[in-house]
């Protein structure tokens, strides 16, 4: 099993597009001769898979971190945008509201000099009517009412035009003051304004900053992929057969239909455990360390299924320790495979009889039959259904350092590539 790889979703559209790039074989005969596996190589290559896919994790995750940082700043520039506009629309609604003011002092200085006007005739026809110069009339003691006499409503109306005259000047005060504080608000948006617009232009230099960082990794990810498909390339010369994409995708499907695992899932745990198919084992049972156990079932496997078991590939024990022997796309040990019962559920599903673990629609049917046991054919029970398939328990005791580690580092990266792949289906 390859551990540690985080599926990049774009080079798998490319390879789903084009289906028969690689045009693996599903299923290659077996060579008449033991083959001579060169298992440097094949340690060096994976080593180097294995560094390469650390440094493409750690780019990818300052990616990542950029890409939050760029989200955060883009909502900061949303958010000053709003401010600016909410302050641009304050201060045009302030400017025509002091304009209004202006038309009304206006209004209003063109209202008194209307009654200065008629206060004026007034005073003229007071003049002539008591044959008085003006000054005489307005130094004597008791004013005008006093010089008309009976004129009762001369006194009236002029009582009237000073007083419209009193509310005009009033009024006229009261919206200079009004004027003069919407011109104070004015200002003080203005400020506000440019503060913000200072602001925002830091934001979008910082973005720009971001952007170019963003692009720099994409470069250095784009690198690394590419370096990572060579060495891929090189290690599936050294490995066991693999299959055509088209197929992995029809298998995927069946096995969902029948089992309710969602296709995304089935995906990632493929990918997970045998790449897509591409690294289903490079080993025989005499060249790598296996169980006796599961020694002896893979042995009554191959004779059911009339294969050479020392001819038959299976995945190599990890130089690092523990045990090789999984068998297929699906990499289920022998044991697993007869003890659970699994060949007889799988026959009746694909009419295979009997079941292959090495055939592709028969290991990804059983897969998912596995998945669907361990509560995977439900969202919430996929991570724990991972850790099963993998630890056989979602509760793993630390047997060795840093067992229950990997188990929690295996679940969760399925679980990851699971959405990738579900936004492909």
């Amino acid at each position: 099993m390859i551990l540690g790889r985080k599926p990049v979703i774009l080079l798998l559209a490319v390879l789903f597009t084009a289906f028969c790039a690689f045009s693996f074989s599903a299923l290659a005969q077996e060579s008449t001769e033991e083959p001579e596996i060169d298992q440097g190589a094949v340690d060096d290559t994976e080593e180097d898979i294995e560094g390469l896919e650390k440094k493409l994790e750690r780019e990818e995750g300052i990616k990542a971190r950029y890409e939050g940082d760029l989200s955060r700043t883009q909502g900061a520039i949303n958010a000053t945008q709003y401010e600016i506009n909410k302050t641009d629309a304050l201060i045009e609604e302030t400017e025509e509201t002091i304009s209004r003011k202006e038309q009304e002092v206006v209004d209003l200085n063109k209202r008194i000099e209307v009654q200065k006007e008629i206060l004026s005739r007034l005073m003229q026809e007071m003049y002539y009517g008591t044959k008085e110069p003006l000054f005489n009339i307005t130094i004597k003691q008791n004013g005008f009412s006093q010089m008309l006499g009976g004129e009762d409503y001369i006194l009236t109306l002029e009582n009237k035009i000073n007083s419209v005259i009193g509310d005009i000047k009033d009024s006229k005060k009261n919206i200079k003051e009004d004027k003069e504080e919407l011109e104070g608000e004015k200002d003080k948006h203005e400020g506000f304004l440019s503060v913000k617009q200072v602001q925002q232009q830091a934001l979008l230099n910082e973005k720009a900053v971001t952007q170019s960082k963003i692009a720099k990794k994409e470069v250095t990810i784009s690198e690394f992929n590419s370096k990572l498909s060579k060495l891929r390339s090189i290690l599936s010369g050294f490995l066991g057969e693999s299959y055509d994409a088209s197929d992995i995708v029809d298998a995927v499907k069946f096995a969902s239909k029948k089992t309710g695992v969602s296709k995304g899932f089935l995906m990632a745990m493929l990918d997970k455990e045998s790449d897509l198919g591409r690294f289903t084992g490079a080993c025989t049972y005499k060249n790598t360390r296996v169980k006796d156990s599961d020694k002896e079932e893979f042995k009554k496997i191959c004779k059911e299924l009339d294969y050479d078991y020392k001819k038959k590939k299976i995945s190599c024990a990890l130089s690092s320790g523990g045990y090789g022997g999984a068998m297929g796309v699906a990499q289920f040990m022998p044991t697993t495979w007869a003890w659970g019962s699994y060949p007889s559920q799988i026959s009746a599903i694909t009419g295979h009889n009997p079941a292959d673990p090495w055939n592709l629609m028969d290991g990804v049917v059983g897969m998912a039959l596995k998945l669907e046991r361990a509560g995977g054919d439900k969202k919430s029970g996929e991570r724990s259904a991972a850790m099963i398939y993998y630890c056989g328990s979602d509760h793993p005791a630390e047997t060795y350092p840093g067992r229950i580690a990997s188990c929690n580092n295996y679940a969760d990266t399925v679980i990851s590539w699971s959405d990738g792949y579900d936004d492909f289906f």
